[in-house]
């Protein structure tokens, strides 16, 4: 066996690589349910399938009352409303299901990196070192859970190295449609994910260093068009003018500065260094840096983005993702070259190859743990299973001692209850009774859902004083990840829910 993968590795490195990131994603379709991020589900699964339902979640659309841009791209959860629409029309409802094709389809579209990744870095410094760059594109920790996931700032990546590559070729080729080709995919970069204009921004600027005149034109110039071919009719039809979301971004973005915090310039720096795991983390950033003159088509759009994002008050970890494959291959290039020439790292061959080791420990153990875990367990299942009760009227979410309303995933439970009362354990029977007579909906809730299991009894009691008649249905325990998450830092939510039935109000209305 260990014969078989030796001369793979030496023969066929990719297509070994690609088995073994397969496999770890295909771990990841079947066992990673939930979702990772609030934006990864709430902005894509759950606003495409109430399209498909006849409603719209997040207000976004004119029809919905909407009087502004909401300043996200309709492409890309408009390709999951067009998914969803056609599973409806061949009756394939279940959304743990859907689900399961959604992430195989992100799975897939995954391995195209790693592709991508390869070529480029065999390109430049040949096989050994490219098959290290993909082997750490399709085995980092993160890579298959991020990689079955709907966000943004990964969907993009295979678009933005497959730019990458084909410029690489046009400029080496001197072939002049090819630069129109990378501008185009380009522009479906950046529908998917508008910050992507930083690294359009980049190519083009690589460009024009180079003195390919013509090629930064066509460049230019496929790039707008496909923006223009995707962003504007949907916007037009929305909003009756072109580019109307992303101009709403930028917006939104100036005005809002510091709305989901402050963090400080270095933040990024050390999240890159962190989630690349040192000491390999720091000789990839080492690499990246010592090469930046002789590959500037990696080096700069990268840069570009990840200073503008250091610079920016809001600062979100997930934003900087795009970065990560630009680093570890360029990374990959200047460390693997610098080492066969530096006289300190062939006498200190065993200290390099223990850090290779470390590495590889410390780095496969969460990926196999993470790769399978099921997150948010909680409140996915709690849906599922008000689903499967089928009298749903509305329902209350009772969130414990945590001033915010943790969102229900509505998509599982097959319906969309036109009002879901959030509360904390802070309220009164006065306040939930005129919450619930003044809401549009003006609906009984016939469920209630407390979330986490801290003081429950009492919070039950307290519940009581305004819906005495409550039973007690089941328990749904949090995932294996999430409980580990907040047995580390208790500011993690223990994501346990109890659900109960509902009766009568102790207090009728008036």
């Amino acid at each position: 066996m260990m014969k078989t993968i030796k001369q793979y590795w030496d023969e066929k490195p990719l297509l070994l690589i690609l088995v073994l990131g397969g496999f770890f994603r295909l771990l990841a379709v079947i066992f990673s349910k939930g979702w990772g991020m609030h934006d990864d589900h709430f902005l894509i699964i759950e606003a495409s399938q109430s399209w498909v339902d006849g409603t719209d979640y997040n207000n976004w659309l004119p029809g919905s009352g909407a009087t502004t841009p909401s300043g996200h791209s309709m492409f890309y959860t408009g390709l999951h409303f067009l998914f969803f629409k056609f599973c409806h029309l061949i009756h394939f409802n279940d959304p743990q299901g859907k689900m399961y094709v959604v992430r195989f389809m992100h799975a897939v579209l995954s391995l195209f990196a790693i592709i991508l990744g390869y070529r480029i870095v065999f390109h430049y410094a040949g096989k050994k070192t490219a098959r290290m760059a993909a082997l750490l594109l399709s085995l980092y920790w993160f890579m298959p859970m991020l990689s079955v996931r709907n966000l943004v700032e990964v969907v993009c990546i295979p678009f933005l190295l497959w730019t990458t590559w084909i410029l690489i070729r046009a400029e080496e080729n001197k072939r002049m449609p090819w630069f129109f080709y990378a501008g185009l995919l380009a522009g479906v970069a950046f529908s998917i994910r508008f910050q992507s204009i930083l690294f359009m921004g980049g190519f083009g600027l690589v460009l024009l260093i180079h003195k390919q005149w013509k090629g930064a034109f066509l460049f230019g110039l496929g790039s707008v068009l496909c923006m223009a071919a995707i962003q504007g009719p949907i916007d037009y039809i929305n909003w009756h003018y072109p580019f109307a979301e992303f101009g709403e971004y930028v917006r939104y973005n100036l005005h809002t500065g510091v709305a989901y915090g402050d963090a400080q310039w270095y933040m990024y720096f050390t999240t890159v260094t962190g989630m690349l795991v040192p000491p390999i983390s720091l000789f990839l950033v080492f690499g990246f840096f010592r090469k930046w003159k002789t590959h500037l088509i990696l080096f700069l759009p990268a840069l570009i983005f990840f200073a503008f994002h250091s610079s920016v008050s809001n600062k979100q970890e997930r934003f900087i993702l795009p970065v990560l494959p630009y680093i570890i291959m360029l990374g990959m290039i200047g460390w693997h070259e610098y080492v066969q020439n530096s006289a300190f790292w062939k006498n200190h061959t065993k200290l390099l190859r223990n850090c290779w080791i470390f590495f590889w420990v410390v780095n496969t153990i969460p990926m196999i743990f993470i790769s399978v875990s099921y997150s948010k367990r909680d409140r996915v299942e709690s849906m599922i299973y008000l689903a499967e009760k089928g009298d749903v009227k509305t329902f209350v979410i009772e969130a414990g001692n945590h001033d915010d309303f943790l969102l229900p995933p509505l998509y599982y439970l097959h319906k969309w209850p036109k009002a879901v009362y959030g509360m904390t354990n802070q309220f009164t029977c006065d306040s939930l009774n005129l919450y619930v007579d003044k809401h549009p909906a003006n609906i009984d809730p016939n469920y209630v859902i407390f979330m986490e299991d801290e003081n429950i009894e009492k919070r039950v009691a307290h519940f009581k004083e305004c819906y005495a008649d409550i039973v007690p249905e089941t328990i749904i325990q949090q995932g294996n990840l999430d409980a580990i998450l907040h047995f580390l830092n208790p500011v993690n939510k223990s994501q346990k829910c109890f659900i109960y039935k509902i009766g009568k109000r102790v207090r009728e209305r008036h």
